[in-house]
């Protein structure tokens, strides 16, 4: 089965961007150079298409009380315009996914999930919400999504697209009217920079896009950036540092997971796992020399396979070769020397923290 392709495609075509396969979309991973677009997003503004992300909402009744059933984190008491991160879970503790969560009200709520996993999600999703008065739509198709991204975010979003951003605090988000649309904006991202993500109809999408193209105001930025970004800062990928057999507690973002709110699928585990501790665990690594650590290569300690690279680069805003890596958890404790295999060499390197770069969110 071919790829899909998201509403601006014909777009990127015209820009000349180099265009590969990720999550069931073909999507471009870069229009001129992955490391201009990456400074452009941590010196200035960069826009991403994001509208292979799938999108699906929760409304009924116990639309809240099914929302608490399948996500870690806590919802209950906050208030309309917050947005949550967190996971959904297997009983045994593995990752079905990261998303974001949008409380939309008591009675509705709008899940963002990613997008390789938007068929395995929903069908999950779609079994859990029949023992709740609530239901679940898909409206991934509907939704196209920009991602405006960096220092001067705020000041594009408000002069190019004419959307008043600046009172939005960190994690919130609010509807507003354009035309006889409702959009959806909020203060969000994956690049570790302040920044807003705008969800909107196709056509809407494709008329902000070329405003902002247009303006000069905004560099187009692709996928390759886009995790170039997000690493830096320590987020993780789905299908890298979280997967069907990774917890969040193994994956060091148990402050996700509200284990003294009420029962949610995967509870018992990760709240044993919180308690009793993990037997691996995401870590970062900085490597003493410039070869470059990628995904799956060996990490190694006196000729013993401790754990795998889970993603690696040569840090674009710190010069260092770096990555993440799941380690057995006898060899994760900060300043423990190791060794990554690349190329059949063992290169030395040192655990450190996984946030290779400071984020510089908006507050």
């Amino acid at each position: 089965m071919s790829d899909k392709r998201t509403c601006l495609y014909e777009r990127h075509i015209k820009l000349g961007a180099k265009m590969v396969s990720f999550g069931g979309f073909e999507m471009p991973i870069q229009y001129t150079d992955i490391a201009d677009e990456h400074v452009a997003v941590r010196t200035a503004c960069g826009v991403f298409d994001v509208s292979h992300m799938g999108e699906v909402l929760v409304t009924g009744p116990e639309a809240e009380r099914f929302v608490q059933h399948i996500f870690t984190n806590d919802v209950a008491n906050a208030p309309v315009g917050k947005i949550f991160y967190g996971m959904m879970l297997h009983p045994n503790g593995g990752t079905i996914d990261d998303l974001l969560v949008y409380k939309e009200g008591d009675e509705r709520f709008f899940l963002v999930i990613n997008a390789a996993n938007i068929d395995k999600d929903y069908a999950w999703i779609s079994e859990q919400v029949k023992s709740f008065d609530c239901v679940a739509e898909n409206q991934s198709e509907y939704y196209g999504q920009l991602a405006v991204q960096g220092p001067k975010a705020e000041a594009v979003v408000e002069k190019v697209l004419e959307l008043p951003c600046a009172e939005l605090a960190f994690y919130t988000f609010k509807k507003m009217q354009v035309g006889e649309e409702t959009i959806i904006v909020s203060r969000t991202g994956y690049t570790g920079e302040d920044g807003f993500e705008i969800y909107a109809s196709h056509d809407l999408i494709r008329q902000m896009w070329d405003k902002l193209i247009e303006s000069g105001e905004a560099k187009p930025c692709g996928l390759g950036c886009r995790d170039t970004l997000r690493f830096e800062v320590g987020l993780p990928l789905y299908g890298d540092e979280l997967t069907d057999e990774l917890s969040p507690i193994e994956a060091g973002l148990g402050m996700f997971v509200k284990v003294e709110k009420e029962d949610f699928i995967g509870k018992e585990a990760v709240a044993r796992q919180k308690a009793e501790g993990v037997t691996r665990k995401i870590v970062g690594i900085e490597l003493e020399g410039r070869a470059i650590p990628r995904h799956g290569y060996e990490v190694v300690s006196d000729e013993e396979i401790i754990g795998h690279v889970t993603t690696g680069y040569n840090s674009i805003s710190t010069g260092k070769s770096v990555c993440m890596a799941l380690l057995d958890i006898r060899y994760a404790k900060l300043g423990t020397p190791v060794q990554v295999r690349i190329h059949k060499k063992l290169q030395p390197g040192v655990v450190i923290k996984k946030r290779f770069y400071d984020k510089n969110y908006k507050k």
